[in-house]
């Protein structure tokens, strides 16, 4: 079982009602059962149910599902999903989303012109105050009062005061998210009466200090590091968390604190995590478990089914000429994409060749012979004929010398042809035919006038493009064991075409650049120089090629084909490139065990954040580190980004404040990190960074500084006389 927190819900009366949530929106805890704390808290096993759901607070919605019996009236489960609801406002009004939807105000988000009515930052502030009030009353009723009242001892009284510190810990990451998105907010804890209320607001400073200093007292706490259930928070998430409030306390409170960020980036790297060598893994169905993970919100598709989460992010993502099976869904939802501005932060394209379309069936001829044990029913020893005209071509390897083979029309001997003294006619029942070297044949038949050509080729690659332009061939080395053509080259920006024998009699282009080649074909474009593996498929019509990087950031999981870079129009899901980051495939290649609802996991906080996070507070002034760490920590990211190859590394001239943004871009796109990032850099509103569509303008214009944070709902403003308004709503 893949969930290890067991989400079996137990309720009590759970309640802390928040007076000042209306009526039309009511954030009471739905308690179907009615149970009350004296039928609830009666063993261990029960204390860790409902700290459970705690946990699930995070991940579903309610209490059966995807929808039908929400936690919170009011609210679409889908869109008032805790994770789904929070990267709508993390990654929405930035450069690294838009959404194609009509959805009410949805829109509202990416032009940066939401107001304190918007349903959708209503249903966040609902969200974060509905599961403070599960982890208030968690910890209400873990208290050593109330474990000495009900005989708790020895293991079990250990066992539910770890609970209570993880707790502490969820409330804490509450009331953070609270902080960064909202500000000024309503502040409850254990210590407020279970009744209707108005609760008080708390300045953003004093809530940060109340974050700290709870972080603080639950660090020795909770579990080590690594050493609690997969799914639960120890000591790493404690002190990541830490790390991450540090890293933006100016801007929550005026107040730089990078030498504290510093501090706990060294604890939580020191605890024993590690990089994944494949950055891909991190997003897939089977990423339970990855060791770069410090605190994930997880996800199974059979057991905790919601509309939110990394459902949400992967069929949202899928749309145009997607193919959702390969993403492991069985439909995609067509929402969101990029901007052209996030995808410039990549420096050039992994790939110049489009993924074919797939092969027509066309007719075939059997070629049996010497060479593969004289078997007619052998379907990878076949000519085509792609205009279905009697005329048959294709490749054909040979690897000894004096090679004979023949030609039949079906995968058996009742109609074959061979060649009667070697003078290129086709004969019924005919001699062998020879091939007097080893080597790769091209070999035409034509069964309206029974002729055939044979031609031993090699092959290479020519174009101002290369090194030798159009003057001389690049040779390529043939790889009998895949079937492939081969070159490694730099490569110039130019054109490029395939050539066989030195010479212009054989050669292929790509008309359309439709990754499929003709003969004759127009030359294939190179945009960006680099060093590239180049691969040349023949055999069996269609013809195909690769034209990959060597060295490239694979991190750059766009889906371009038949997405346009610039978006015209937001609600048009083929303007703006597809992201492809996140999938519900295991690394394996197998799908998840639902194709509705997803298996990945989110990883919310992971070690390639700590690195950056340490880096950019050594850059900003911080002491306890050093440039020369920083820069480690940068280039290994970058190695993993760039498949264990070091080209991708920057030097220490290059590691600046600017620098970290883009790359805190690169790595750690659609993880919810975006919006936050872009505010400590100055860069979120304003007009000295611009992305399309910023500001409601395609091009995108200044937007102002009152959006850096959310409003509170007018209704909870209405509702509770103590709130005051975010300045500018």
């Amino acid at each position: 079982m893949k969930r290890i927190v067991k989400i079996t819900f137990i309720f009590s009366a759970l309640a802390l009602f928040l007076a000042s949530c209306v009526k039309d929106l009511d954030t009471t805890p739905i308690n179907p059962k009615q149970t009350t704390n004296v039928d609830v808290y009666t063993s261990v096993t029960n204390y860790k149910e409902v700290l459970a759901k705690c946990y699930a607070g995070l991940a579903v919605s309610g209490q059966q599902g995807p929808a039908g019996n929400p936690d919170i009236s009011g609210i679409d489960e889908g869109f008032g999903e805790y994770l789904r609801a929070y990267w709508y406002h993390q990654e929405l009004p930035t450069d690294e989303a838009v959404i194609g939807w009509n959805d009410q105000t949805i829109k509202d988000f990416h032009n940066q012109t939401w107001g304190s009515s918007d349903v959708f930052i209503a249903a966040m502030y609902y969200r974060i105050f509905y599961q403070i009030s599960l982890c208030n009353e968690f910890i209400r009723e873990s208290t050593d009062a109330k474990l000495d009242e009900r005989g708790f001892s020895g293991q079990d009284r250990t066992d539910i005061q770890l609970f209570r510190a993880e707790a502490r810990f969820l409330r804490a990451l509450s009331y953070y998210h609270a902080l960064d998105l909202f500000g000024n907010v309503p502040f409850v804890t254990e210590n407020d009466k279970v009744e209707k209320f108005f609760p008080n607001q708390i300045s953003r400073a004093d809530l940060f200090k109340y974050i700290e200093s709870e972080l603080l007292a639950i660090e020795p706490l909770v579990a080590a590091a690594r050493t609690n259930e997969y799914g639960r928070a120890d000591a790493g998430a404690v002190d990541f968390l830490l790390a991450k409030l540090y890293l933006n306390a100016e801007v929550y409170t005026g107040t730089a604190r990078y030498t504290d960020c510093i501090t706990y980036c060294n604890k939580v790297i020191a605890d024993g995590y590690a990089l994944d060598s494949k950055y891909e893994n991190l997003f897939l169905a089977d990423n339970s478990f990855n060791n770069e993970v410090i605190f994930p919100i997880t996800f199974d598709g059979t057991k905790t089914k919601t509309y939110g989460g990394t459902t949400f992010i992967i069929h949202a993502a899928i749309g145009g000429s997607m193919v959702p099976l390969d993403y492991g869904v069985a439909g995609g939802w067509g929402g969101t994409r990029t901007t052209s501005a996030f995808v410039s932060l990549f420096p050039s394209q992994k790939s110049y060749s489009p993924k074919p379309k797939s092969t027509k069936s066309y007719p075939v001829l059997y070629v049996p012979g010497s060479y593969q044990g004289w078997d007619p029913t052998n379907t990878s020893t076949v000519i085509a004929s792609v205009k279905s005209d009697g005329n048959y071509e294709g490749y054909l390897y040979f690897p000894d010398a004096n090679t004979s083979f023949k030609i039949c029309q079906n995968p058996n001997w009742d109609v074959n042809w061979g060649d009667n003294g070697a003078d290129g006619t086709l004969d019924p029942g005919g001699d062998n035919i020879q091939a007097a070297d080893a080597g790769y044949y091209k070999l035409n038949v034509n069964l309206n006038n029974l002729t055939y050509t044979l031609v031993k080729t090699t092959w290479g690659i020519i174009g101002d493009a290369t090194a030798n332009g159009w003057d001389s061939d690049q040779d390529m080395t043939f790889d009998a064991s895949t079937g492939l053509w081969k070159a490694t080259l730099d490569l110039k920006v130019g054109s490029i075409k395939f050539r066989a024998n030195h010479a212009w009699d054989i050669n292929y282009g790509d008309t359309g650049l439709d990754g499929i080649l003709d003969a004759g074909g127009d030359n294939i474009p190179i945009t960006v120089a680099g060093n590239y593996n180049i691969t040349l498929k023949l055999g069996v019509p269609d013809y195909t090629y690769t034209i990959v990087q060597n060295s490239y950031d694979h991190r750059a999981m766009f889906y371009t084909d038949g997405q346009s870079l610039q978006i015209k129009d937001i609600g048009t899901f083929t303007d703006g490139y597809a992201i492809t980051k996140w999938k519900n495939v295991t690394s394996s290649g197998a799908q998840g065990s639902d194709q509705t609802y997803c298996d990945t996991d989110f990883p919310l906080f992971r070690l390639a954040d700590a690195y950056l996070m340490y880096a950019e507070a050594v850059l900003r002034g911080g002491s306890g580190g050093d440039l020369g760490t920083a820069l480690n920590y940068v280039n290994a990211i970058r190695t993993r980004a760039y498949a264990g190859d070091t080209k991708g590394n920057i030097s220490q001239s290059e590691l600046k404040l600017s620098y970290i943004l883009d790359e805190r871009g690169r790595e750690l796109y659609w993880e919810a990190t975006r919006r936050t990032d872009l505010i400590r850099f100055g860069e979120f509103t304003g007009g000295s960074y611009l992305w399309p569509w910023k500001g409601g303008v395609a091009n995108g214009i200044s937007t102002k500084s009152q959006y850096n944070l959310f409003p509170i709902p007018s209704a909870d403003i209405t509702a509770n006389p103590n709130l005051h308004q975010n300045l500018g709503y």
